[in-house]
């Protein structure tokens, strides 16, 4: 196996050099220091996440996970600094991704390093920004009760005196999972080993969800070796981008682990031409990965569309590519029964409180139809993007589609939340650079600000510009940008460094 190579030679036969501008130095300059400052600003709040964040945690007497309990944040310094990390990162990865589709190259080493120290810390501290995972956590310890979380409610976890009880998170302890059965899984193998200790059960979920993170990023690495350019754009938007660093990793999102599971399955089928058929062997790895991706979030279906459409022509490997995935599918679901199919739909009308429904959908009888038309909304606009976006990876035609796929419901669907964007980002690390890019930070972006939970006084007025105002503008105007573009095609499909390609 070849040794990792995290500097290579930037000058290729395939494409000429780049003159660096002045300007692109001072953007590199700029984004050096905003992504570094950002993850530290949001390792340092996880570290002392006692004195800020909710819900209380008992903590192991020996081992991880680890806090610092001695030093108490302000809940009001502990927001405002991390909204400044959100937005000084976010404007990091932009002034990197410009500076590299400018010429910038440079050695990814010290960067590596420092994000692997930091996901290592925020892997060994309690998640925060998000409660989450210790819903994760709770359904985890009631199916090792032995009962099922498509029936069972965290809620019932206090009234049987658990210790789970006390760290069981307010906002969702009277729902039942909307996991896949796969999730549900996971979970119960963290609580099985983290035993009586929410604390460790988390520990166990965030540590199977950054070896996921850190999954893609290998991936995405070798992929891309041979191709500076590319290869630091990649690492950009995924790997040393602070706001997925965040929302995936600090957080501890199950999102993580889907994206890794669907990315493998897109790539399972290796490269080759629309008109060929890859191997057999191929599209049953490609459709059993993405079932599973599927059976941990339902919304990764559109993988499986994806992976359909570019298999249209072939339709032996159509039907194994769907019999692998059923396969891993339909178990889970038949085990635990009716409940968890209902889980599916049963919040089909709920959105998100940043979405930019609200300010067109007003009247209550409309409220209880928004699914329905956020579908027809989601099904013309992914149909548009499929007419529209430009072909970028040829040799892996499963790709494009996909991605047009997860845009429309990013974009368009009334109830996401910020970690959703790993379902896109990580297959745009191997798509061409373009203006989705800068269209797919934002979403990030608009999404993390809300997203951090805020305390009373003048911060939580703030927080709710962010959740009625802020978010809901930047994402109505980033799914009208989506759209622009399809309708104009000023895609500005390129490598970065290079020459634009085709945008048709």
């Amino acid at each position: 196996m070849r040794t990792i190579a995290l500097e290579e030679d930037y000058s290729t036969p395939e494409a000429p050099e780049v003159e660096v501008t002045r300007s692109t130095r001072v953007l590199w300059c700029l984004a050096i220091p905003c992504i570094g400052s950002s993850i530290l600003i949001m390792v340092a709040a996880s570290v002392i996440r006692s004195g800020w964040m909710y819900p209380p945690v008992v903590m192991p007497a020996v081992g991880p996970p680890w806090a610092v309990q001695s030093i108490h944040m302000s809940p009001e310094v502990a927001v405002t600094a991390l909204w400044v990390a959100t937005a000084v990162g976010a404007a990091g990865v932009g002034a990197g991704l410009l500076a590299v589709q400018r010429g910038t190259r440079f050695s990814l080493r010290p960067l590596l390093i420092t994000t692997a120290v930091a996901v290592a810390i925020l892997t060994v501290t309690l998640p925060a920004g998000s409660t989450d995972a210790f819903d994760y956590a709770s359904y985890g310890r009631i199916v090792a009760l032995g009962h099922s979380p498509y029936v069972m409610t965290p809620y019932n976890l206090r009234q049987v005196h658990d210790a789970f009880g006390v760290s069981v998170p307010v906002t969702w302890q009277h729902y039942t999972s909307i996991y896949g059965p796969l999730a549900t899984l996971v979970n119960f193998l963290a609580a099985g080993l983290g035993g009586m200790s929410v604390a460790r059960t988390v520990f166990w979920l965030k540590l199977w969800y950054s070896i996921a993170f850190g999954i893609v990023a290998f991936v995405m690495d070798r992929l891309l070796r041979r191709d500076p350019a590319r290869r630091l754009r990649a690492h950009l938007l995924w790997t040393i981008n602070p706001l997925l660093l965040w929302d995936l990793v600090a957080a501890t999102h199950v999102d993580a682990l889907a994206a890794g599971l669907g990315m493998l399955g897109i790539l399972a089928l290796g490269e080759h031409s629309v008109s060929a058929r890859p191997s057999g062997l191929r599209v049953l790895t490609a459709g059993a990965l993405i079932g599973a991706a599927a059976e941990i979030k339902i919304n990764y279906s559109l993988f499986g569309l994806g992976l359909a459409w570019a298999l249209r022509r072939s339709p032996l490997a159509l039907a194994q590519a769907a019999v692998a995935a059923l396969a891993v599918l339909l178990p889970g679901y038949l085990w635990f029964g009716p409940p968890a199919v209902r889980a599916l739909t049963d919040r089909r009308n709920l959105a998100s409180g940043d979405n930019f429904y609200r300010f067109f959908v007003l009247h209550p009888d409309w409220r209880k139809h928004l699914a329905a038309i956020a579908v027809v909304l989601v099904a013309g606009t992914a149909i548009l993007v499929l007419r529209r976006l430009p072909e970028g990876a040829p040799t892996r035609p499963a790709i494009r589609p996909t991605i047009a796929l997860s845009a429309a419901w990013l974009f368009i669907w009334p109830y996401q939340l910020p970690w959703y964007e790993a379902m896109i980002i990580c297959l745009l690390v191997l798509y061409p650079a373009s203006r989705l890019d800068w269209l797919v930070i934002a979403l990030v972006t608009a999404g993390t600000l809300p997203n951090i939970p805020a305390p009373g006084g003048l911060v939580s007025t703030v927080h709710h510009f962010f959740v009625v105002s802020l978010a809901p503008l930047v994402l109505l105007a980033a799914a009208l940008g989506l759209v622009a573009l399809c309708v104009t095609r000023r895609w500005k499909l390129r490598e970065p460094g290079g020459p634009p390609g085709a945008a048709a």
